[in-house]
């Protein structure tokens, strides 16, 4: 594998996606710095890490700049930090907006970013965004996550051709429903909201999947694992569903 012994950075890496991502490549041979808000979910994963906001950009220079110091320059970025709110468009407030576009597209484009002189240095990179298939589709109730999404995925298509000559692949992973807290937050949301129960409430999640079941994290892991590989590096600019046919 292309990553031993090279410097990874993972946001969103306390829980979910983000903390299986980080284990693999730890286990991969990899040097990991995970990122994210709170502290306590990110010491339990027993890697070096960082707390950031990724939604600050300044913030995001200076916890790059520490983990440099600490692991050396960074080879690869695993862009996973997001959230997701559900409002029917009409009563969606421009703060919702800019929230979602914040944490789920501008997060990103900063973390990238602070990564990038380290790549270029090197003549090697990765930059892997955890998007989502709204990212190429529509849901409803969901319309400024969506936007977010499709930013993701423009930026990613955008950037790819941009970097294509410098050793560097920019790729997206859009994952259908993935079975992590944010789901199980969404399952109440629809209980609370619509009376269904939570089995009800669960396979109306999944009945876009063909396969009936929501995709596991393990599944988004290993796909960015293997972007990372040598096998990968003439994947440059897509936007991989991870969604049992869906899309």
């Amino acid at each position: 594998m292309s990553i031993r012994d090279r410097h990874i950075v993972v946001t969103g890496g306390g829980t979910g996606v983000g903390a299986e991502t980080a284990q693999l490549f730890a286990e991969a041979g990899a040097k990991v710095t995970i990122m994210g808000r709170s502290e306590a979910p990110l010491q339990a994963q027993g890697l070096p890490y960082q707390i950031c906001d990724v939604t600050d950009a300044a913030a995001v220079t200076e916890a790059f700049s520490a983990a440099r110091d600490a692991h050396g320059p960074v080879a690869a970025v695993v862009a996973n930090a997001g959230a997701a709110d559900s409002v029917p468009f009409a009563k969606m407030t421009p703060e919702v907006l800019n929230n979602m576009l914040a944490v789920n597209l501008v997060g990103v484009a900063n973390v990238w970013q602070a990564a990038l002189p380290d790549m270029k240095a090197q003549g090697w990179g990765r930059m892997i965004a955890i998007a989502s298939t709204a990212g190429l589709k529509g849901y409803p109730y969901v319309a400024a996550y969506c936007a977010a999404k499709h930013g993701v995925v423009g930026l990613t298509r955008a950037l790819a051709l941009e970097l294509a000559g410098a050793g560097i692949t920019v790729n997206a992973i859009c994952p259908g429903f993935i079975e992590t807290p944010m789901l199980d937050r969404s399952v109440a949301n629809i209980t609370e909201k619509t009376g269904k129960t939570e089995a009800e409430a669960r396979a109306a999640l999944y009945g876009g999947n063909p396969q009936k079941r929501f995709i596991q994290t393990d599944e988004v892991a290993q796909t960015a694992l293997w972007l990372c590989s040598d096998a990968a590096r003439s994947i440059n600019g897509h936007a991989l569903s991870l969604s049992g046919g869906e899309i």
